[in-house]
């Protein structure tokens, strides 16, 4: 069973991400009629919402782009930096939501960067975890195998919510942007309606996570609770 779920979430993954890429690359190759690139939105938003010490920068990759609040970066790829297009701008002024948030104070933002080391302290516990129980089961001797299945569970129940809190987070960002790219004409109609799909793909790909996290919480619950009944 416990294959069986990571085998069928990973193909659900797969297909939303394969979705996502196909729909970017596809609105890439319709160019917006205000001629506007992914940096030249991004500098844009972030000046009309009054924020000037955010720096836009490009990176290597293709969907890569996040926003650094540590360091007050947008960080563009390259075919969002330099494109011109309904994915580019939609993208671009994502990001910026970010940074809007971050400039706002926004709650569940905070709450996700305070959620962020713990989290990734989280995934490397279970990364020991399993590699121990693949190459090394015989070290589970060594702890009361109840409390192997409880740091699990402590484990994917912080995922699980650092995934849940990513997603009102990312909403309100893509809300942000489509708002302000309507409202600034960045886009027209029609170039909004692409924007707006492709932002629903990426968001799906967050809900997809959060699933995912919380089915496999649910599942060592459940372990858990059968060990409790033997």
């Amino acid at each position: 069973m416990y294959w069986i779920i990571i085998i069928g979430f990973m193909l659900l993954s797969w297909i939303i991400s394969t979705r996502l890429k196909n729909k970017f690359r596809k609105y890439s190759k319709i160019p917006i009629a205000s001629g506007m690139s992914g940096a030249e939105v991004a500098m844009q938003m972030l000046r009309d919402n009054r924020i000037y010490d955010v720096d836009v920068t490009c990176v290597p990759g293709e969907l890569t782009d996040h926003y650094n609040p540590a360091n007050k970066t947008v960080n563009l790829s390259e075919p969002v930096y330099h494109g011109r297009n309904a994915a580019s701008a939609a993208v671009a002024a994502h990001e910026c939501g970010h940074a809007v948030q971050h400039a706002t104070a926004y709650s569940f933002l905070e709450f996700r960067s305070v959620m962020v080391p713990v989290q990734n302290i989280s995934n490397k516990i279970l990364n020991i975890i399993f590699l121990i129980g693949i190459f090394g089961a015989f070290a589970f001797e060594i702890f009361p195998f109840k409390l192997v299945i409880l740091t699990i569970i402590a484990c994917y129940a912080v995922i699980t919510l650092f995934s849940v809190i990513t997603l009102p987070v990312e909403l309100d960002a893509s809300k942000r942007a489509l708002a302000w790219i309507d409202g600034n004409r960045v886009v027209n109609q029609d170039e909004y309606a692409m924007s707006k799909d492709a932002l629903k793909w990426a968001a799906l790909t967050y809900f997809v996570g959060a699933l995912s996290s919380a089915v496999m919480l649910f599942y060592w619950v459940l372990q858990y609770m059968g060990m409790s009944d033997d």
